[in-house]
């Protein structure tokens, strides 16, 4: 039986023992059945993703969960401010976001237990907890691979674009952080990498770029030849990590020769009012690569929003309680809080106007919150008991919250949404099964995804 088949509602017992070990993973009988039954890709409410990425960890009681009734200490050094939704009220440092909130729904009670930021953010990219909780987790293919290469595999791109692409960054803390490429599902999957600054005006696409003297089809001639030294030596019949890699190259070969793909990655085609709206950042300009991409068809796209957690000064990522603590405020003030109100109501606003939101989920999110209580250094800890996340676009509610967290936004208090639910939910709004097999290295059956959806953010 094929991903794509429907099977008979009377399973074969090999399959009614797949999935009844999936009750293991906390299904219950009746959601294993509907796994069997249901197609693994269907008509969705979203055709593309735009992933930004937010690492470090924000502060939710700076930004989107704020608690201005909270004893000192707790509540943010911050203000709140309406915003278009009523009843919504977010950090005052966000205006330009509080004017489009009635787009976005926010998920206040998000939450799980890695303390750490590797093991943290390969939660978070990839929806399935770390087997520790260990700054020294690595990068491996014994871990499950990125949303976007689970999209690759199961409902790939046919309109000549890549169906994932990744940047402009490669993150790490310490090690890579482990959750950024395809894994166990091979090279073949991976994301289009593209590590060069949106914002330089010298902006290219090395990856898509031939040699000197080099043409498209003297290239074809020489992998012809390659393909045919591989047969030879029994190397892609051996070897699965070179077989992906095989594929890989597939792909970009036929990305080479595509004016489409080209075309989307070219930002001087940008009327120079709409590229200084998104701001002339690396992050911003990154932003506007990400809406050309999936205005040109691009299905799931990761934006990260810098290589490193961050902390010590205006150009890292949220990690706010770095070496200089007391600067936890002035970096949000005058670095992070600005950028992010700068590029998200931007896209968003962006993305509407052209009629894509509608087609489009826009995700927002980072590894964890911060802690309710202010340190003696002024800064907030790391805190994954309770955070928050926006979706936008793609199906998702518009100016609609899910979730309440206590009083000092400390813990769930109503409807608590784990990160495992919440690729559920992105998978369903893709129309993929969120229930829907894939293989890992030793070929064994893993669900894509082990949580429920969350319907109740969807429109």
């Amino acid at each position: 039986m094929t991903l794509r088949q429907t099977p008979q509602l009377i399973l074969p017992r090999r399959k009614a023992l797949q999935i009844g070990g999936l009750g293991m993973l906390g299904l219950t009988m009746p959601r294993m059945i509907r796994a069997a039954e249901e197609p693994a890709v269907r008509t969705g409410r979203a055709k593309s993703v735009i992933f930004l990425y937010q690492f470090g960890g924000p502060s939710h009681l700076d930004t989107f969960d704020p608690k201005p009734m909270a004893p000192a200490g707790v509540r943010s050094h911050y203000g709140v401010i309406d915003t278009a939704a009523p009843g919504i009220q977010i950090c005052d440092q966000l205006p330009k976001t509080a004017a489009v909130m009635d787009e976005i729904t926010v998920i206040r009670t998000v939450y799980h237990t890695m303390k750490n930021h590797n093991p943290a953010a390969y939660y978070a990219l990839t929806g399935h907890a770390p087997p520790v909780d260990d700054i020294r987790l690595r990068d491996s293919q014994d871990l499950f691979p990125a949303y976007g290469s689970v999209v690759d595999r199961l409902s790939p791109n046919t309109n000549g674009m890549p169906t994932f692409v990744a940047f402009p960054h490669v993150m790490r803390d310490g090690e890579i952080t482990p959750g950024q490429h395809a894994s166990f599902l091979g090279k073949g999957h991976d994301p289009l990498l593209i590590t060069s600054d949106p914002n330089d005006r010298r902006f290219a696409l090395p990856e898509l770029s031939l040699p000197n003297g080099l043409d498209a089809q003297r290239l074809q001639d020489r992998r012809q030849i390659q393909q045919l030294v591989n047969r030879q030596i029994g190397e892609l019949e051996q070897n699965p990590a070179a077989r992906g890699l095989d594929a890989y190259y597939e792909k970009t070969m036929g990305m080479l020769n595509s004016s489409k793909v080209r075309d989307a990655f070219n930002l001087d085609a940008e009327p120079q009012a709409i590229r200084e709206k998104y701001g002339r950042t690396t992050y911003g300009q990154s932003c506007l690569l990400a809406r050309r991409l999936v205005e040109a068809g691009v299905k799931f796209v990761n934006v990260y929003f810098a290589n490193s957690i961050g902390g010590r000064r205006n150009d890292g990522g949220w990690d706010t309680h770095g070496f200089d603590n007391t600067r936890m405020y002035p970096i949000l003030k005058d670095y992070l809080l600005p950028i992010t109100d700068q590029t998200l109501p931007t896209l968003i606003t962006d993305l509407k106007e052209r009629g894509l939101l509608e087609s489009t989920l826009i995700v927002w999110m980072g590894e964890f919150g911060r802690t309710p209580r202010i340190n003696d250094n002024i800064s907030r800890d790391h805190w994954p008991q309770c955070y928050s996340v926006l979706l936008a676009g793609g199906g998702a509610k518009r100016g609609f919250v899910h979730g309440v967290s206590d009083k000092q936004a400390a813990y769930p208090d109503k409807d608590p949404v784990q990160l495992d639910d919440l690729m559920a939910t992105v998978f369903e709004l893709l129309g993929i099964n969120p229930q829907t097999e894939v293989r890992d290295k030793l070929n064994r059956p893993l669900p894509i995804s082990a949580g429920r959806v969350v319907t109740n953010v969807i429109t």
